[in-house]
Order: structure tokens, then C-alpha cells, then sequence
């Protein structure tokens, strides 16, 4: 399998979470991350493009004083500030809601996005994660995602499209750049 047509939202959730991982995180952790940094990405876009509209003033320092009551603190990843939360299975990402995302959720996305490549599409993008050292990851990890992201119509058109997600591209970039 060289190519899996998809659209951007589960291969930026599925590299955030592998660049999660890379950085320390576990499995668990890590898929809950990549959905919120996915999701805050989106929501970015979907402001630029006038699909969203942001929230006034008050109403967002009213969320974040609901949030801060709730425990929710940031961890960065990707360029995103990814709202979490302290649980008794570890640390998760904050849904809107303040409560936890759920793991398996994220998991059961990814498959019902990936099918029978996710595990080739993860093996590749651990690969391109692995070639570089966690800092440089960390630095670098959302620049990366653009250079291999599926190639969509730009503007409205573009959102929620399917394109071509090359696993070769993927892997080359790791190739580039061996620790």
C-alpha cells in the first residue's frame, strides 16, 4: 500500500498523536492529544475561512474561568496550546466541555477513517517521527505534517476533502533528516 485517499482531520489527529508519543506521552495520552490539536487546527481554519465565528470576549473569559476551575491546564504540541486534564488513567485532553476525551473514541475515528491502513499509515509516520530527536520533533513537527498532508482544493472547496496521503513521501521526509 503506497497511498490511502483521506481527508486532513484524522492524519493531523493520527501525526499529533504519534508526535505525542515520540515526546514522552503514552499511547492513551497521546491519541486523546491528537484529536484536541486536530480539532483546535480545524476550528483555526475554519475562523480564516468564515465558517466559524469566534467567540466574543466575554464569553471566551468565561470558558477559560470555567476551565481553570475544572483543572484544565496546556501542554503544547504542534504549535497548539492543547487544553488537558489530570484523570485517574493519566492525562487527557479537555473536551469543550471540560470533560475528558475518551481514548477509544480516538481509536475507533482513526480506524473507521484509516481502515486496514492505519497500521501502515502509523508505521510511517512513527518512522518520519523516530528520525528526529524529540526537540527537533517538537520544533518542527507541524512543518513536517504540511510537507506530507493529503493535497486538497484550497479555500471552502477544500474542507472536509479527501486527498492522496502518501506513506513513500512520509518516509522519504524521515530519510532527510536521521538522528
Amino acid at each position: 500500500m503506497d497511498t490511502v485517499t483521506v481527508n486532513r482531520a484524522p492524519v493531523l489527529t493520527l501525526w499529533a498523536a504519534v508526535v505525542a508519543e515520540r515526546l514522552g506521552f503514552d499511547r492513551e495520552e497521546a491519541l486523546t492529544l491528537g484529536k484536541s490539536v486536530a480539532g483546535l487546527t480545524a476550528h483555526s481554519k475554519g475562523q480564516r475561512l468564515g465558517i466559524f465565528t469566534p467567540s466574543p470576549e466575554a464569553v471566551r473569559r468565561q470558558r477559560a474561568e470555567k476551565a481553570r476551575a475544572a483543572g484544565v491546564f496546556h501542554v503544547a504540541l504542534l504549535g497548539r496550546a492543547v487544553p488537558v486534564l489530570h484523570t485517574d488513567e493519566g492525562l487527557r485532553a479537555a473536551g469543550k466541555d471540560q470533560k475528558p476525551v475518551v481514548p477509544a473514541s480516538v481509536q475507533q475515528y482513526l480506524v473507521s477513517k484509516f481502515g486496514d491502513a492505519l497500521p501502515a499509515v502509523r508505521h510511517a509516520m512513527e518512522t518520519l517521527a523516530e528520525s528526529r530527536d524529540p526537540e527537533a520533533l517538537a520544533d518542527e513537527g507541524f512543518r513536517l505534517y504540511e510537507a506530507f498532508r493529503p493535497v486538497v482544493p484550497a479555500g471552502e472547496s477544500g474542507w472536509g476533502a479527501k486527498g492522496t496521503l502518501s506513506l513513500a513521501r512520509i518516509v522519504a521526509l524521515g530519510g532527510k533528516n536521521r538522528k
